[in-house]
């Protein structure tokens, strides 16, 4: 019987997206949704799917843009971009997105041809880029070693951003003292002119607790259920304790020796061919003198009790995540197989067990033999929703610190980045001006048009951190950002302002302001005074940050540049 054919639907072709309204509309609600968001005072989403599952309420960019999802590949095209730059940098999500978005719109709102947006905002994001990596410039703050403050801060300012973890301001910096503290500990001591490997932190939830309550432990902590079995544990303090680790199940089943075909005589009881090498496994253990037996998967009740019935602690289903820190915390190499003798150099040490509760949760303490870069951190909330979000937060705060090592300095946060890097664009832009349209092959007054919208958009990224309906102002001396209260007229802002939004300038009599988004005199931003006494507040990554604008701008410059969309219906 022939099958039934269903005839093909045509392509859909979309012609110059950018000109259609539905795709313009889903733009705006995009940019709108992820604004809203943005800032230690942005709002958080409830992310739910219609077919069910728990509810998400978050502000973070990486789960938010996971969840959102359109059935227009042009909108995905921005989305999977910017996803990406925050699956690889961990930080600055919200920022990229929202300076993307606005590049757009007001490239739109300009009437400029596409070509000449893309050649404009090219050589902008060069300017950017340059003027950030010079020594002087004067909104990158080279982070000290020596000192933890500013890491502090660094970690603070990612933490702090994200307002669904509900933190104090005393449970924010303790986070992140908590999060500088593992970042250190897994960073090596090694001597010069060794390969260095980081570590890992492993996070353990604990629900229903203080967030005061969380705390760092140099070493592993590995859940263990069964604490009737560890009564001799306070007798193994002493020399470092040989221990062994499989990640081959142990439970004894047929299906774990392996594919292929089995041919098993009537008359040969298989559980006890099995069981008889699992004994065998375990009688060579107690004979090479192990302490501790550790399985990534299930064990056999048998060997189980054989085991700890000869002294030695036993944990199984250590899971595949805890694999890789307890081969670095104890140097022992994974036995895949129990069918053969377990070869010396197998064996790991440990120093110490220790048990330690953490209200329903018992855990074993393994410390290394010697100094090790794995750590763990146990990280209490008052509920589960809060405690998932600040567990992603602390995942994300490690990879910003981590990226400190490869280029230690920030970035002044608080929209003052924004502002300054704004108006330098303009001054730099007005002194050269006849260089730059001479190389870009376009008319003074598009090159200017394509230069306003530019530091617009850098500009609308500082004022959508004002939710409560204030006003966001520049100071007409080193451009930093301030945000005066909606209930605060100009004439008396100058009692009202207290620092800018990074914290490096306080407000005095004579200072001029202007609000943002208006015409002002274009100005060469001061540098400013570095007094040790004076430290910034608020600091963003600076590798993150350079990448984010990078991203923003070549992902707009990409959307500026399709023509046409086509979608295959069937």
């Amino acid at each position: 019987m022939m099958s039934r054919l269903a005839k093909k639907s045509p392509s859909l072709c979309t012609d110059q997206p950018l000109d259609n309204t539905d795709i313009c509309n889903k733009l705006y609600l995009l940019r709108q949704l992820l604004t809203s968001c943005f800032g230690p005072r942005g709002r958080l989403k409830q992310v739910h799917n219609n077919i069910g599952g728990r509810v998400v309420t978050t502000s973070t960019s990486s789960v938010l843009l996971s969840a959102v999802s359109s059935s227009h590949p042009f909108i995905n095209l921005i989305k999977t971009s910017i996803f990406n730059h925050v699956s690889r940098f961990s930080d600055c999500g919200l920022f990229a997105a929202i300076l993307c978005l606005s590049i757009i719109e007001r490239a739109k709102q300009s009437g400029l041809r596409g070509s000449v947006v893309i050649k404009v905002n090219k050589h902008l994001l060069d300017l950017c880029t340059s003027y950030l990596r010079q020594e002087d410039c004067g909104v990158r703050v080279k982070l000290d070693f020596c000192s933890s403050q500013n890491l502090i801060k660094l970690a603070r300012s990612s933490i702090s951003s994200k307002p669904a973890c509900v933190l104090t301001e005393q449970e924010t910096l303790h986070i992140s003292r908590l999060a500088v503290q593992a970042f250190l500990l897994t960073v090596p001591c090694n001597s010069p002119g060794t390969t260095v490997t980081l570590g890992k932190t492993v996070i353990v939830s604990v629900e229903g607790h203080s967030v005061l309550s969380s705390s760092v432990f140099p070493g592993l902590l590995v859940d263990t259920p069964d604490v009737f079995h560890l009564n001799n544990i306070e007798c193994l303090h002493s020399d470092p304790l040989r221990m062994v680790l499989f990640s081959a199940s142990l439970a004894g089943d047929l299906s774990e020796l392996g594919d292929g075909r089995i041919e098993v005589h009537p008359d040969v009881d298989t559980d006890s061919q099995i069981l008889d090498q699992l004994l065998e496994l375990g009688k060579q253990v107690v004979k090479d003198e192990v302490k501790l037996f550790v399985c990534q998967k299930v064990i056999h009740p048998v060997l189980q009790q054989y085991l700890r019935s000869r002294g030695i602690i036993v944990i199984e289903r250590l899971g595949i995540t805890l694999m890789e820190p307890l081969t670095q915390l104890t140097g022992a190499q994974p036995v895949a197989t129990l069918h053969t003798a377990i070869p010396p150099q197998a064996y790991g040490e440990v120093r110490d067990l220790t048990i330690r509760q953490f209200g329903s949760k018992t855990m074993l303490h393994l410390q290394p033999p010697g100094e090790s870069a794995s750590c763990t951190m146990i990280l209490c909330h008052r509920n589960e929703t809060m405690l998932s979000e600040l567990k992603v937060v602390c995942q994300k705060t490690e990879h910003v610190l981590r990226l400190t090592l490869r280029e230690p300095s920030a970035l002044l946060g608080g929209g003052c980045t924004e502002t300054h890097l704004a108006a330098y664009i303009r001054h730099k832009t007005m002194k050269e001006v006849t260089e730059a349209v001479s190389a870009l092959g376009c008319s003074q007054t598009d090159y200017l048009l394509g230069v306003e919208g530019f530091c617009r958009s850098l500009e609308s990224v500082a004022t959508a951190l004002e939710h409560d309906g204030g006003n966001s102002l520049i100071d007409l001396t080193h451009a930093h950002h301030w945000t005066l209260p909606a209930d605060v007229m100009k004439e008396h802002m100058e009692h009202n302002l207290g620092p800018c939004g990074c914290g490096l300038v306080e407000s005095i009599p004579d200072k001029k302001w202007t609000y943002l988004h208006t015409n002002y005199t274009q100005l060469s931003p001061a540098p400013l005074a570095r007094d040790t006494a004076v430290q910034p507040h608020v600091l963003d990554s600076f590798t993150a940050k350079v990448n984010a604008l990078q991203v923003a701008v070549e992902t707009a410059n990409l959307a500026l540049d399709v023509q046409y969309v086509i979608q295959d219906m069937n």
